[in-house]
């Protein structure tokens, strides 16, 4: 069981990775303009896999109702805003800018639930969010090639990530 959630991580961030690499090419080399059209690309390849996956029996499904997925409606918003977003940040911004800024979502939604649930958490937790949210605002200040608009793009994006994360937290899969 061990070696099945290892190669499990190490598959996911492989394509974490190459998907990015993939996208950023596509963005920026080809001068690909239409995140909308590349976005339904790949959410079509999503459901097909998903649908291979729920064939295979690797994956249950079942009838969804029109109760949870009018529920799941603005999670979709806002990982259509972030997929968006991300994209026409990524195609300007550098990779490993756009990672450091990725990582930076927590920040978001760390500080969506300490506001809206008003939970206390550890000293350690907070420093170390401080820490990520210093390393996101200096980093436009480092960035040779800074653009404004990539940028106000990457801030919608860090919003969407934390916003869906939170949102993810509060609708259990369960209720699909």
């Amino acid at each position: 069981m061990h070696w099945r959630s290892l190669v499990a991580g190490i598959t996911f961030s492989c394509v974490f990775v190459v998907t990015h690499f993939t996208n950023k090419f596509v963005l920026s080399v080809l001068k690909f303009t239409y995140p909308t059209l590349f976005q339904g690309w790949q959410t079509l390849v999503g459901a097909v896999l998903l649908l291979l996956a729920g064939k295979l029996g690797w994956v249950e499904m079942r009838h969804i109702s029109r109760s949870a997925a009018l529920s799941w409606l603005p999670g979709s918003f806002l990982f259509v805003g972030n997929i968006y977003a991300g994209s026409r940040a990524l195609s300007h911004i550098d990779i490993p800018f756009y990672f450091t800024m990725q990582n930076s979502s927590f920040v978001v939604s760390y500080m969506m639930i300490r506001i809206l649930h008003r939970d206390r958490t550890s000293w350690l937790k907070s420093i170390s969010v401080l820490l990520m949210l210093l390393s996101a605002i200096n980093l436009p200040v480092f960035d040779p090639q800074f653009d404004y608009s990539a940028y106000l793009w990457a801030f919608c994006h860090l919003f969407c990530v934390g916003a869906y994360r939170v949102f993810h937290v509060q609708h259990k899969a369960s209720n699909l």
